[in-house]
């Protein structure tokens, strides 16, 4: 989890919502990835979707049976659904998501009896520190929007 928080960290510096992502096959991380939906002009470019496709990349095969992803949050429907597909066994995740999390939060995707692979899931580990860097990113834009309304009302060729 300390990788993903690591990548997390680089999403952040590229303004990107800081969520972080590895897939890890035994003792080895063979897939990384963080959020550059903005920066690629990508919506599916999610940590974990990025973390999936290094890995399949990594290994040559789009199944990645018998590997874990740990990501910082708690993953969305999209990526719940890239998950199952790419069959990981276990997801470790660190906070939760209240508005879009598709495993404990909003829906619990991964109990979803459609889906033809179980996953095994545990949240919140290193939860608080995950929590704390999407909540401090969040109210950074949200000064900065605010700083920048401001400077628009002060200065009429803005």
């Amino acid at each position: 989890m300390s990788e993903a928080l690591e990548l997390a960290k680089l999403a952040e510096r590229a303004d990107e919502v800081p969520v972080g992502a590895v897939v890890v096959r035994g003792d080895e991380i063979i897939g990384r990835g963080y959020n550059r939906p903005i920066s690629g002009h990508d919506p599916t470019a999610h940590a974990e979707i990025m973390a999936i496709r290094e890995a399949a990349s990594q290994i040559g095969n789009y199944r990645l049976v018998d590997c874990q992803m740990y990501v910082t949050l708690e993953p969305c429907t999209m990526c719940v659904g890239a998950i199952v597909h790419a069959r990981i066994n276990l997801l470790v995740f660190g906070a939760t998501e209240p508005k879009s999390g598709a495993v404990v939060s909003q829906n619990r995707l991964f109990e979803h009896a459609a889906f033809n692979h179980r996953v095994e899931y545990l949240g919140g580990v290193l939860a608080e520190t995950s929590a704390n860097l999407i909540s401090g990113f969040f109210a950074r834009r949200r000064e900065e929007k605010k700083l920048s309304r401001g400077l628009k009302k002060q200065d009429p060729r803005i």
